[in-house]
């Protein structure tokens, strides 16, 4: 399904979307690494159907470790979950940040993509250009109808040795590059 993101290449953001995340990332149990040193190293996006959310999935990296963190952006607060925090967009004001893993519309996206077979969204900028991607997803795609009550896992910490668990009935695979060359990450499961 094609869809388009439209994010604001020109807005500035108070705190920037890394200096949120490092504040954050000590206290995710699956974070190891040196806060100060993440950097974002490629992202996606999906689109939210209903055009309310801002569905941006980032791949971080300190050096050593590459973390896979989804992160949604709403205009309200939710009410059943703490927010990474707040940032202010120049174009878009307040924006509450949150973990894509506890927003729902992120994860019905994701589990969207992944038994459509999907992909992520394409990216224009404010004036309608569309951005060059530096990462794509494709989901594997599930028989409609089979694994109806699967549990969808995103994971967390990249490895580019990581193999497909033998319980997948479907996933999400990310082709990027880093400093070592081409890596294809698995980026979640569904089991």
């Amino acid at each position: 399904m094609e869809r388009t993101a439209e994010v604001y290449f020109g807005a500035t953001l108070a705190p920037s979307k890394t200096e949120l995340l490092q504040a954050w990332l000590p206290s995710q149990p699956w974070f190891s690494g040196d806060p100060a040193k993440v950097d974002r190293v490629a992202n996606f996006r999906f689109v939210d159907p209903d055009g309310e959310v801002g569905l941006d999935a980032m791949v971080l990296s300190d050096g050593e470790h590459t973390y896979f963190v989804p992160v949604t952006w709403r205009a309200q607060p939710m009410e059943y979950a703490e927010p990474i925090g707040t940032l202010e967009h120049s174009a878009l004001g307040t924006r509450y940040g949150y973990d894509g893993a506890v927003d729902p519309v992120f994860m019905q996206e994701l589990e969207r993509v992944i038994r459509e077979a999907d992909t992520h969204a394409g990216i224009n900028d404010e004036h309608g250009n569309a951005v060059p991607l530096a990462m794509h997803v494709k989901g594997s795609g599930v028989v409609p109808g089979e694994a109806p009550e699967a549990e969808l896992q995103i994971m967390r910490v990249l490895d580019r040795t990581m193999d497909v668990p033998g319980d997948a009935v479907g996933t999400l695979l990310g082709d990027w590059t880093d400093g070592d060359g081409p890596r294809k990450d698995l980026l979640a499961v569904l089991r």
